[in-house]
């Protein structure tokens, strides 16, 4: 997952986990529009691949774990895919950001990819992709909160967006898919909280220009992780299978680099609340991937929570959007 700011786009991995970035970006792909028909086709396109793509990362994640060890999975994909990326905006051209940018896109990176993606494939050792993605939907009930650090408390209709939610992140733990492992359920809800506070926190930090911020962060956050990862004692496999290893690559092409052009694409050419409809599709899309692909079990306490999770996450990003046109006048 890549960083997206959550605090203003309150919607997901996955990149992202799990995928993302922040409001500088946002003014930097929308400088130059696209003619409106290749829009009409494209936008659709795009969407369909945010929808697919970063709905399947869980899986993929899943395949993956087969023989990559968490941390350092996480660390490979966001090396890999942050290398690419870094290396083709500096042949267009693309300044460095300067050592006060480096230093908040590593704070952000860690938070973010670091203990927000790390932790997920940590988490999915022990629970399956399609709970771990309904869990991280919770995310933005967190990024509500942090916001208030900053002064920007929920609303009174954002509050019952907050109680929804929550009740069914309690649901969603009284089920078979997280009761199982407790450890598991608190990774991922450290996992969600810290991509909240990280969303939070950077919207407010000078922050690298454009694509620049999310390759420095990918960076940033691919050190942490092979650090945490050969420290805890994790190696590489000697002889991965073809399916995990296939995985890491989609997983770093697919859903890092193409997902994440495909979102700044429809940022660019459709309403902020169209652009993070993802966020209500990914989970179902990863709870469909697991059942029909690895055999995964869902139980009625999963659905419920799925339902009131999506529900509270749906009432907070109408209560934004009706405040909006407020502010603007």
């Amino acid at each position: 997952m890549v960083s997206v700011n959550y605090a203003e786009h309150p919607t997901r991995d996955v990149f992202p986990t799990q995928p993302m970035t922040d409001t500088t970006t946002t003014t930097a792909v929308a400088a130059a529009p696209a003619p409106v028909a290749n829009a009409h086709m494209m936008v659709p396109l795009a969407l369909f691949a945010l929808y697919i793509i970063w709905g399947s990362t869980y899986l993929g994640i899943r395949y993956a774990l087969e023989s990559y060890p968490p941390f350092l999975l996480a660390g490979i994909r966001f090396l890999g895919a942050g290398t690419a990326l870094f290396a083709f905006l500096r042949l267009r051209g693309v300044a460095l950001p300067t050592p006060r940018q480096w230093r908040n896109a590593a704070v952000t990176g860690v938070l973010l990819l670091g203990f927000g993606n790390g932790l997920v494939c940590f988490a999915e050792q022990h629970v399956s992709s399609g709970i771990a993605a309904v869990a991280v939907a919770s995310m933005p009930l967190f990024a509500a909160l942090f916001s208030g650090m900053y002064g920007e408390w929920p609303t009174r209709r954002e509050t019952v967006g907050l109680v929804i939610g929550f009740i069914g992140v309690i649901v969603l733990n009284l089920g078979s898919g997280l009761s199982g492992s407790r450890l598991g359920a608190i990774a991922l809800l450290v996992a969600a909280m810290s991509w909240a506070f990280g969303s939070a926190w950077s919207r407010r930090q000078e922050m690298p220009a454009g694509p620049m911020n999310t390759a420095a962060q990918m960076l940033c956050a691919s050190v942490a992780l092979l650090v945490v990862g050969y420290g805890s004692g994790e190696h590489l496999p000697a002889h991965p299978t073809a399916r995990a290893t296939a995985a890491v690559v989609y997983l770093a092409v697919f859903g890092s680099i193409i997902a994440f052009s495909a979102y700044l694409y429809v940022l660019k050419h459709a309403r902020p609340a169209l652009a993070t409809s993802y966020a209500y599709v990914n989970p179902p899309v990863a709870v469909l991937f697991g059942v029909m692909l690895a055999g995964e079990s869902v139980g009625p306490y999963d659905i419920a929570g799925m339902a009131i999770i999506l529900i509270g996450v749906g009432a907070i990003t109408l209560a934004r959007l009706r405040r909006q046109p407020a502010r603007g006048r």
